[in-house]
């Protein structure tokens, strides 16, 4: 973890600059809403991720080349749990069936809630870091056994207890069969009840913390510079949007992805767990010495990353060709529902939720 100075002024210019973008894209879904094309998907995926190199490159020029390699591999980390992420949001979409129109609010939704979120756990992570040198073994043990989790069960527990809450919230509130675009409540024969974007809402929320609790001890893993932990979560989460519309039909497939989040999980769990021998304080490891163990540095990290995904989504999309398989658009609705705002919603949506992630 390297010692550097970004200064203020940079800073404060990266928030004004990142909030107009997000607060223009809230703006054009709002006043614009649509299903995006596949063309203009990848037109602002692209966008995106340029943003986030430039921004990478500047930080480069601004604090030096330590600040900016952490900052691309801690992007690079996010985006690649965001992919996880998005799969769950797939599901959502599909087992809820959310029209396709209104899929983009209640993505951009999703994603204001788990910037919210990523905030307050950056804001605890940073704190604990600043206070408790140690709290590195328990970032690095906690990731250790999320991989295991994400190559072995998928997050089913997880899923379990989501699944849980939301039979729980069926069973205690009256809720709708047909949406009523973007309205939570509506009126029905005279009764007012809630419409299924709730539970959706909920949903997402909760997928959102949860994984909120993942990636934030990765990317400290990383770097434990709070404003490169929030920009590179920022510029990771801003492009989710359009990869869904993009990669939506496809991040179902690859199903070798999750071997290569655990990987890249299990690979920062160690590297956290090494700086924590090196940084040692606890006086039953080693008389409270630092222990002298070879460190991970911020460029073999940014190499493993970027490989093991390469390797993961390329030895997939193989897989997929070899076996001839076609990729039906199943996170989606139907093209009919484009300009439909309203819909039923599925009657056990949750439970088939996890039982399609179980299958994966």
């Amino acid at each position: 973890m390297s010692d550097y100075v970004i200064p203020a002024w940079f800073e404060i210019t990266s928030f004004v600059v990142l909030s107009v973008i997000l607060i223009a894209d809230l703006a054009l879904i709002i006043k614009r809403p649509h299903v995006p094309t596949p063309k203009e998907s990848g037109l602002w995926t692209a966008f995106y991720v340029g943003l986030a190199l430039l921004f990478g490159f500047l930080l480069f020029l601004v604090s030096g080349p330590d600040a900016g390699s952490e900052f691309i591999a801690g992007f690079f980390t996010e985006k690649s749990l965001s992919v996880d992420n998005l799969f769950v949001f797939v599901l959502i979409m599909s087992q809820f069936r959310v029209p396709r129109l209104l899929q983009q609010r209640v993505l951009m939704i999703g994603i204001i809630l788990a910037l919210v979120f990523r905030g307050v756990f950056i804001l605890l992570g940073a704190a604990l870091i600043s206070n408790l040198s140690w709290i590195f073994y328990i970032f690095g043990a906690f990731l250790l056994v999320t991989a295991a989790q994400q190559a072995f069960s998928g997050r089913e527990d997880d899923e379990e207890r989501e699944s849980k809450l939301i039979g729980f919230l069926r069973r205690r509130i009256a809720i709708s069969e047909d949406y009523d675009g973007m309205k939570v409540r509506t009126r029905i024969d005279g009764r007012k009840l809630f419409t299924p974007l709730l539970i959706v809402l909920v949903a997402i929320g909760i997928t959102d913390v949860i994984f909120a609790i993942d990636s934030i001890p990765a990317i400290f893993g990383i770097t434990t510079n709070p404003f490169i932990v929030f920009t590179a979560n920022v510029l990771a989460l801003m492009g989710l949007r359009q990869l869904y519309f993009l990669l939506g039909h496809l991040v179902d497939k690859l199903e070798y992805l999750k071997f290569g989040i655990a990987f890249i999980l299990a690979f920062i769990g160690i590297k956290l767990v090494l700086h924590a021998f090196h940084e040692n304080e606890l006086p039953f490891i080693n008389g409270g010495q630092n222990v002298p163990v070879p460190e991970i540095d911020t460029w073999t990290s940014l190499i493993v990353i970027v490989l093991a995904m390469t390797v993961a989504v390329v030895a997939s999309l193989l897989k997929i060709r070899r076996e001839r398989r076609y990729l039906p658009t199943s996170g989606f609705t139907s093209a009919n529902d484009e300009d439909e705002v309203s819909g039923p919603a599925s009657s056990d949506t949750q439970t088939e939720i996890t039982e399609s992630r179980r299958e994966r």
